[in-house]
């Protein structure tokens, strides 16, 4: 082999390794992405069933429901409503009527199933895609309450 050969080979050698390594770690960094939605986005089916993901909202008053350590209690955007199911001890700060971000997949049955809540830690806290959700669907439902009150007329 001569030396030009050799570089070659250690070239390509060194490429075929970057470039494994360089997906190996893509892989890793998308299995261990989690998404952000919106009880709307979960009710129009844009969620995978498979994968795990956020669910952010607020919680409806008087929808907790206390059963040992299972709770039941349904996340709003103000548009759309969807029950979560959480085994566990909730935050001191969860409380209905407050923004909540639950991790967890979506069951077959439609109810989210939560590995982990997340109550906001002050008054004037909220993650930004809840809030950005929660604009959204306020705006929506003021759509269509004009459209409703148009078509009464």
């Amino acid at each position: 082999m001569t030396p030009r050969q050799k570089r070659v080979a250690l070239i390509v050698g060194g490429l075929v390794l970057v470039g494994g390594a360089a997906a190996l770690v893509l892989n890793a960094f998308q299995s261990n992405l989690v998404f952000f939605y919106t009880p709307t986005q979960i009710v129009a089916k844009e969620v995978p069933l498979d994968r795990t993901f956020r669910l952010g909202g607020m919680v409806v008053k008087d929808s907790v429901v206390r059963e040992g350590v299972q709770v039941r209690f349904s996340v709003t955007d103000t548009l759309r409503t969807v029950p979560v199911r959480y085994d566990g001890i909730l935050p001191d700060l969860f409380k209905e009527g407050k923004g909540v971000v639950a991790q967890g997949k979506l069951g077959e049955d439609g109810v989210f199933k939560a590995a982990e809540v997340l109550a906001k830690h002050d008054e004037n806290y909220m993650p930004p895609e809840a809030a950005e959700a929660l604009k959204r669907a306020g705006e929506a439902n003021a759509r269509i309450e004009a459209q409703q009150a148009k078509e009464k007329k």
